[in-house]
């Protein structure tokens, strides 16, 4: 399951960033069936994928204003669009879900180091360690 669960999250990072390249700011189930059909994503990670999306989506503004917070010197629009991506769905499962706080963390930040710029992981790390703490679930 934790291996579904990543590539859950990897998926719905792509998607995440294929929707922000298309100017597409709401869920749209027929959007992601279409990227899971191109990409050939299995149905069991194709669910989670989904999961993660509309929960993302579902929560944008209030996620959006989490982490404009907490990153101060950073405005939400100066964040690069894969760190965004990475600390919305992070954010999203932090607050949402039963998913451990130290799990989100760390695969959050290996998501930057794979897809985001050589400071993501570093940036990440900090941003989500103190969103987590301030929701007190570390």
């Amino acid at each position: 399951m934790s291996s579904n669960k990543r590539l859950a999250r990897e998926w719905a990072l792509k998607f995440l960033y294929q929707c922000e390249m298309e100017k597409l700011f709401f869920f749209s189930e027929a959007k992601l069936h279409e990227f899971a059909k191109i990409q050939k994503i299995p149905s069991e990670i194709s669910d989670l994928t989904s999961s993660l999306v509309k929960g993302t989506f579902d929560k944008l503004p209030q996620l959006d204003e989490e982490i404009g917070k907490t990153s101060a010197n950073w405005a939400i629009d100066r964040i690069s669009i894969i760190d965004k991506i990475i600390l919305r769905q992070a954010l999203y499962e932090l607050l949402f879900t039963e998913t451990p706080p130290k799990v989100i963390l760390n695969e959050a930040i290996e998501l930057a180091k794979t897809f985001g710029s050589e400071h993501s992981g570093k940036f990440i790390n900090g941003i989500l360690d103190t969103l987590a703490r301030k929701s007190g679930k570390v």
